[in-house]
Formats: structure tokens, sequence, C-alpha cells
């Protein structure tokens, strides 16, 4: 019986022992995971000057696309730390969107980056960390803010009547200086 008991209690230390080896290794795993940077998107959509006069005063704009322009040069660590205020700011874009910008197209596009946003503090605020959604999320946050600019591009697009009326005034002009023209040399 006594055999019994020095065995179990050896097969209990050695399994103990195995399992702190594990962890120690993957405390080293992470560590070495938490300085990988976050790899994002390089495209960046370009604001056509009507939108970026209308975003240039609006404060949660800005804000977000400097949190948006840090992500891309952060590593998993530092995603993790700034995720909160990362949804807060995003929060903040979806909330404040000024009328001139207001669409269904441009409010769905704030949201879908606020809800992104959420998700990424949700994953990074739990117990088990899973580096590889977290970073799936924070990658995918850049491009959603791409999407978003684009629909505020597409609020000052010309229309095709815009186009007609632009032909036809370059049609009337090219009237009038080739009628200009044919005055001139038939003097």
């Amino acid at each position: 019986m006594k055999k019994l008991v020095f065995i179990s209690f050896i097969f209990l230390w050695s399994c103990g022992e195995k399992s702190s080896n594990k962890d120690i290794s993957s405390t080293q795993l992470d560590s070495i995971a938490l300085q990988q940077p976050i790899k994002t998107t390089n495209q960046e959509v370009v604001l056509l000057p009507e939108a970026r006069e209308q975003v240039i005063q609006w404060l949660s704009y800005i804000a977000a696309q400097n949190e948006v322009d840090q992500l891309k040069n952060y590593n998993l660590r530092q995603t993790i730390e700034s995720s909160k205020p990362i949804s807060q700011v995003m929060e903040s874009l979806a909330s404040s969107i000024p009328d001139s910008l207001s669409s269904n197209a441009v409010r769905a596009r704030a949201n879908v980056l606020a809800t992104k946003a959420k998700v990424l503090d949700q994953l990074s605020h739990r117990r088990q960390l899973d580096a590889d959604a977290i970073t799936e999320v924070a990658g995918e946050i850049p491009v959603e803010f791409n999407n978003f600019k684009i629909q505020l591009n597409e609020l000052f697009l010309k229309t095709l009547e815009d186009f007609e009326e632009e032909l036809d005034e370059f049609k009337a002009e090219r009237d009038t200086i080739s009628t200009t023209s044919d005055s001139i040399s038939a003097q």
C-alpha cells in the first residue's frame, strides 16, 4: 500500500513538472508572438478634394484616421493595449457623422468600423488571448476604413446628369469659339 501511495505521489509530481515546462515554453511563444507586427493593407484611399474639405473639420474622422495610421505600425502587444481607445474613437466616428456627409452607405460603413473595433476590444480582453483572431480583426480595420473613405468619396462623384450638363456646356463653348474664329478668318 505504501508503494502504491509513493508511486502515485511520484506520478502526480512528474505530471505537474511537465505542465509547468509547457507553461514556460508557451509564455515564451506568446512573448514572441506579441512582438510580431500586425499585417495590414498598404493601400490608401485618397479622399476627393470635396470630401477632404468636409472631413477636415470633423474631429472624430481625424482621430479615426490617426488611430488607423498608428494601427498599421503596431505589433500585437500595442494593438491589444490600444484596443479600447480604438473602439471609443470608432464609436465616436459612427455617432458623429455630420449632416453634409450623412447617407445610408456612410453610416453603414461607420457602423462596420465601430463593430470591428468592438470585436477587437473584446478579443483583447479575454482571459485566453487568441493572437490569430486579434491579428485578423486588427488587419481588417484599415481595410474597412478605406471602404469608409470610398463611401465618402462617392457622395461627391458626379452623376450622369452632371456629365451631360458639362458636355452641353463644353459643346456650347466650342461652338462659340468656332463661330468667333470663323468671323475672325472671314475678315
